[in-house]
């Protein structure tokens, strides 16, 4: 259970919801420690006056907002609170908006909010009213001493309240050299449109956020569980360089970068499909000591020689190895058959 960081309500026209809220993601990311290598000792981080140099302990470090150069309104955390005490506990919404409308690039950390002191009632309502009409409400609130513009967002049976950019922090495009949205000015032609197109539709697939992981970490964590099995916790190798293993961007001919795209995608599902129809005739070939046996390398030439006498016996032919006595002597029945004519041959000549 995370740890809750706010309590206030949701408040629009005379309706207070009352909530608790909670962060909604958590860190992930590979951290590393700063260490003397010397003596592989934590180095840790000091908080001094910049003036003299000296440390300051965390209780003689208060808040100031700087008003000129070098001068400062030092306030408590009680007298920011006490400025504005409504705005700090409340979720205020200011209006209603169609969500496609707010733009990825606004927003910022999601948190959860969860009803409190009896509000499951007018906290469902809310929830289902900005479901069924497909609306996300935008609101003010002060979190961790700063005010926020938010979204306030139906997600599944949860309230998520999205803190969102101010919009002098997103940069203007303007500031940038992007060519025209003409493709005709931009120099796209209208086959090369095609078949963009088409590559998207061929990597299309719905969105599972499970099917994909953070790779970086995971290999640093296989490195750093190999050197502990070493015994090289306190060393560090030697490196080369890594070599380039994308191919680099020279193609310039776009309708040709397009085709190996497209080729690839379907090499890549004619793979896939041939995989499975080669799964598909294996099940329906196989018995059930097959299936014990499929793990293990030894199992591939038994099964060969299994397919071998399966298609003999499709022709005709006993699927029993040549060397079993019944093998042994029909062969010597079809030798014995194939020199009869030539000896006939020869009884006629002489």
């Amino acid at each position: 259970m995370p740890h809750m960081i706010w309590k206030g309500a949701i408040s629009f026209g005379l309706v207070h919801v009352p909530v608790q809220l909670y962060p909604a993601t958590q860190s992930e990311k590979v951290g590393f420690n700063l260490l003397d290598k010397r003596t592989v000792d934590p180095v840790g981080y000091k908080q001094i006056n910049k003036r003299t140099g000296k440390d300051v302990t965390r209780d003689n470090i208060v808040r100031g907002f700087e008003y000129e150069k070098g001068k400062y309104v030092v306030m408590s955390d009680d007298e920011i609170r006490a400025a504005n005490p409504e705005s700090t506990q409340t979720v205020d919404i200011l209006a209603f908006v169609d969500a496609p409308e707010i733009s990825f690039l606004y927003l910022d950390t999601p948190y959860f909010l969860a009803p409190d002191r009896k509000g499951e009632k007018v906290y469902a309502l809310l929830r289902d009213a900005l479901k069924s009409s497909g609306k996300i409400g935008v609101a003010n609130v002060v979190l961790h001493n700063k005010q926020h513009l938010a979204a306030l967002v139906a997600v599944g049976p949860v309230l998520a309240l999205n803190t969102l950019r101010w919009a002098a922090e997103v940069r203007d495009v303007d500031e940038l050299k992007l060519p025209p949205e003409d493709p005709k000015k931009a120099g796209v032609n209208a086959r090369e449109l095609d078949m963009a197109k088409k590559l998207i539709d061929d990597m299309s697939d719905t969105w599972n956020p499970a099917d994909y992981h953070d790779t970086f970490r995971d290999d640093i964590m296989a490195l750093v569980d190999r050197k502990i099995r070493e015994g090289k916790t306190e060393e560090v190798d030697a490196i080369e360089a890594p070599h380039e293993s994308r191919q680099s961007a020279d193609i310039l001919d776009l309708s040709e970068l397009l085709k190996r795209s497209l080729g690839r995608g379907k090499e890549k599902s004619g793979t896939k499909a041939r995989g499975a129809a080669k799964s598909s005739a294996d099940d329906a070939n196989g018995d059930d000591d097959d299936s014990e046996d499929a793990a293990s390398p030894a199992a591939t030439k038994p099964r060969r020689k299994s397919s071998t006498a399966t298609a003999r016996s499709r022709s005709g032919t006993s699927a029993k190895p040549a060397g079993s006595s019944a093998g042994a002597s029909r062969g010597a029945s079809r030798a014995a058959t194939s020199k009869e004519p030539a000896t006939r041959k020869r009884r006629a000549a002489a």
